[in-house]
C-alpha cells in the first residue's frame, strides 16, 4: 500500500474521531457563544476532511489497478462516514436542533451516542490496522537491510580471497622464474663441463698414442 495514502488515512481517522467527539459535546452545550466556537470547530474539521478525503482519491488512482481498487472501496467507506458526520452536523447546529433534541427524548440520546461510540470504535480499529501495517513495513525495511549488509559483507570475503589467491598465484610465478633461471644456468654448467670432459678424454687418448707410437719405434 502507498504510504501517503496510509498517511492521509491516519490523518482522516483522527480527524473523524475527534470531529465525532465534538459532536458529542456541542449536543450539550448550553452557552450560545461556546456552542457557536466548537460550531466553528467542527465546520472546520470537516473541510479538512474533504481536503483529505479529495487526496486519498488523488493517491488511490494514481496507483496500479489491483492496489487502487482496494483503496476506492475503503474510500468509500470514509465518504460515507464523512457524510455521517456532515449530517450529524447539520442535526445539532440547525436553529430548532435543541427543541428536536428534546423531543427525540432519552432513547434517540441514548441511540445517537451508540452510533457515534461506533464510529469513533471504527476510527480506533482503522488506525490499529494503520500502525499494523507501517510496523510491518518498517519490519521489511529493516530485513532488507540486514540482507544487503550480509551480502555486502560476503562480497567483502571473496574480494579478500581472490586478493590471496591472486597473491599466491603471483609467489608462484616468481617461484617458476627462478627454476628457469637455475635450469637454464645448470644446462650450460652442463655443456660446458660436457666438452671439458671430451676435451680431457680426447688429449688422453693422443698421449695413449704418442706413449704407444714412441715405444714402437725404440723397441
Amino acid at each position: 500500500m502507498s504510504e501517503v495514502f496510509e498517511g492521509y488515512e491516519r490523518q482522516y481517522c483522527e480527524l473523524s474521531a475527534n470531529l465525532s467527539r465534538k459532536c458529542n459535546s456541542a449536543s450539550a452545550i448550553t452557552d450560545s457563544e461556546q456552542k457557536k466556537q466548537k460550531f466553528s470547530e467542527i465546520n472546520s474539521g470537516i473541510d479538512e476532511a474533504d481536503v483529505l478525503i479529495r487526496k486519498m482519491d488523488l493517491e488511490a488512482r494514481s496507483l496500479q489497478p489491483g492496489v487502487k481498487a482496494s483503496l476506492l472501496a475503503k474510500l468509500r467507506e470514509y465518504k460515507a462516514d464523512l457524510n455521517k458526520l456532515k449530517k450529524e452536523f447539520k442535526r445539532i447546529s440547525s436553529p430548532n436542533a435543541h427543541d428536536e433534541l428534546l423531543e427525540s427524548g432519552i432513547a434517540d440520546i441514548h441511540s445517537v451516542s451508540a452510533e457515534q461510540r461506533d464510529r469513533l470504535s471504527m476510527s480506533v480499529e482503522r488506525l490499529n490496522q494503520s500502525s499494523e501495517r507501517i510496523k510491518e513495513s518498517r519490519r521489511t525495511v529493516l530485513e532488507t537491510e540486514e540482507l544487503g549488509i550480509s551480502i555486502l559483507e560476503d562480497l567483502h570475503q571473496q574480494r579478500q580471497t581472490l586478493l590471496h589467491a591472486h597473491n599466491k598465484l603471483y609467489d608462484v610465478d616468481s617461484a617458476i622464474d627462478k627454476s628457469k633461471k637455475v635450469l637454464t644456468t645448470m644446462s650450460r654448467r652442463i655443456t660446458k663441463n660436457k666438452w671439458i670432459v671430451i676435451s680431457i678424454i680426447v688429449a688422453l687418448v693422443l698421449a695413449i698414442i704418442l706413449i704407444l707410437y714412441y715405444k714402437m719405434s725404440h723397441g
